[in-house]
């Protein structure tokens, strides 16, 4: 299977998990073509200004690959600068979100995948 861009379903989230601005989701797999053990697998890019709020992930975790720019990680209250290669983990009961603090997009994969 071979799915272009152009085929790719495409969200904005307005004030994502009470972050800031607008934020563009590229789905890449379904939750079905994920066999169900996850829920998102997506092209995340947060403009400038704009970010994405704390929230605490509850019997899921979720990994962020940076692919393009960078941006402030917030993870379980500790904050870090990420760059582009750079890898995320957030394992069930812990929390982090993320902030564009530079002039040019944050660019990441998502995966989350359920714990059980």
């Amino acid at each position: 299977m071979v799915r272009r861009k152009s085929e790719q379903k495409v969200t904005v989230n307005e004030n994502m998990r009470g972050g800031e601005g607008a934020i563009r989701l590229e789905a890449l797999l379904s939750a079905e073509e994920l066999y169900e053990k996850g829920r998102l697998f997506s092209r995340i890019t947060v403009k400038p200004g704009c970010s994405i709020g704390y929230h605490v992930h509850e019997n899921e975790m979720e990994s962020y690959v940076v692919v393009g720019g960078s941006g402030e990680y917030n993870d379980n209250g500790g904050t870090t600068t990420l760059h582009t290669g750079d890898v995320t983990l957030t394992v069930a009961g812990q929390g982090h979100g993320v902030t564009n603090n530079t002039d040019t997009d944050f660019v990441l994969l998502a995966l989350i995948l359920h714990k059980n």
